[in-house]
């Protein structure tokens, strides 16, 4: 979480004067210490090189993911002209990986994007204001947690239909209330602080102390659990797309990609593993980014 400011005797001014953020120092630090964790930038590594190659397909990916041919299919990795195989319908495995990583990718961090605005928001107002504005917004986010994420996902797509934009309108309803949640719970402490007490006595409005004190006192957290969240997303979009309530035949998808190859496992099991490895890379990549951030913006940890 980030570290807190200190109280600032500059509150104490007219409303008119816009206080002061949280000293620039603390954010130097951070980035300092991310630095020397050689863990996360490994995993950024990793992240950029394939957000690079789904960004750039067409010149990573020499063949067309979607022509195939019968005669072709199911080689075997190392095969030439096809270094990572063929599946089932003679499609060049490397082109349909690097085309589905940019379906993985939307379909993964779409929804926590649309989450981090409307669950933040929503938590941030709920935390911030309180009493029945509080008991209303967070009473009705109790009610999601009654359905597991998978379940609820799988029913909102089976009722609205299979698609990919279907897909990141369910997981994005799935993400919202944790995010609501987080968002509430740092905003309820920060609230409660002395230097946003001092600011509400001196008059500043509440728009001023939302975005210039609470909001940059939780705004850290609430990156760092959505960053998280996105290999969550990763792997329920790919699990909605195996069972065929995500992105449909024959566009290139990982999770699609899995439930295509699963009759080809007793042939060629390399082959037929290969859009899981590269859910499972990257959905770790995405939690060790997150955990090396929260320990950088932990201040205790690095006393």
């Amino acid at each position: 979480m980030a570290k807190l400011s200190a109280f600032d005797p500059a509150l104490a001014a007219p409303a008119d004067v816009l206080p002061a953020q949280p000293s620039p120092g603390y954010w130097k630090a951070v980035g300092q210490r991310l630095l020397r964790d050689k863990v996360t930038l490994a995993v950024t590594a990793i992240l950029l090189s394939i957000i690079i190659i789904a960004i750039f397909a067409p010149v990573f990916a020499i063949q067309d993911p979607l022509a195939g041919s019968v005669m072709r299919r199911l080689k075997p990795i190392g095969t030439e002209g096809h270094w990572l195989g063929t599946d089932e319908t003679g499609r060049d495995i490397w082109a349909r990986l690097c085309y589905g990583a940019r379906l993985s990718l939307i379909a993964g961090m779409t929804p926590v994007m649309i989450s981090l605005v409307i669950g933040g928001f929503l938590g941030v107002t709920a935390g911030y204001m309180g009493g029945l504005v509080n008991t209303m917004i967070m009473r009705t986010m109790d009610v999601f947690y009654a359905f597991p994420s998978i379940l609820l996902a799988i029913a909102i797509c089976g009722l609205l239909g299979n698609g990919l934009s279907n897909a990141i309108l369910a997981l994005s309803i799935v993400f919202i209330p944790p995010m609501v949640r987080i968002s509430e719970t740092v905003t309820t402490q920060a609230r409660h602080l002395d230097f946003v007490e001092a600011a509400r006595a001196s008059g500043t409005t509440t728009m001023q102390i939302i975005r210039y004190h609470v909001l940059s006192n939780v705004l850290g957290a609430i990156l760092v659990y959505a960053t998280s969240l996105i290999s969550l997303s990763i792997i329920l979009s790919a699990g909605l797309s195996f069972l065929g309530l995500g992105v449909t035949p024959p566009q290139p998808e990982w999770g699609l990609m899995l439930n295509s190859l699963r009759q080809a496992i007793y042939v060629q099991p390399l082959v037929a593993a290969l859009p899981g490895a590269c859910i499972f890379v990257t959905s770790m990549c995405f939690n060790l980014m997150s955990d090396g951030f929260r320990g950088a913006m932990d201040v205790k940890l690095n006393k």
